[in-house]
């Protein structure tokens, strides 16, 4: 809090009227008193500032809310993709299951399939490579 002396008088009992910050002032006291006496002036911004933070605070309850409903939508969505994920992979174990099913009723007569016609591609590029040398 300020000092009174850079107004002039003393600080405490001749001291000329001074408005603190705070609301607060001095009166000047009877010369022989050594007491101090202060008055709360009633401040006018108060009951702006009150209405100015009840405005924020209703800005803040409305961001709130908006933050709770999108918290909501994104938690149905998650649990919906949740769901969505536990029948996919469902869907990948049964078709895994008929796939090693239907390998071992066929045989592995799949394997010497594939690896024929890998020798045969192999063979047609080898022979095109050596043709076209000539």
């Amino acid at each position: 809090m300020s000092s009174n002396s850079s107004r002039g008088g003393s600080y405490y009992g001749g001291a000329a009227p001074f408005r603190s910050s705070e609301g607060l002032s001095t009166r000047t006291a009877a010369a022989s008193s050594d007491e101090i006496q202060l008055r709360i002036d009633p401040v006018g911004d108060l009951d702006d500032e009150i209405t100015g933070l009840f405005g924020q605070v209703k800005r803040l309850r409305n961001v709130a809310e908006e933050i709770g409903t999108e918290v909501k939508s994104q938690k149905d969505f998650l649990e919906e993709l949740q769901m969505t994920m536990a029948k996919a992979q469902a869907g990948v174990k049964n078709n895994l299951r008929r796939l090693n099913r239907s390998i071992v009723r066929n045989g592995a007569n799949h394997i010497v399939h594939v690896i024929t016609f890998a020798l045969i591609c192999f063979l047609i590029v080898y022979l095109w490579s050596k043709m076209s040398r000539k």
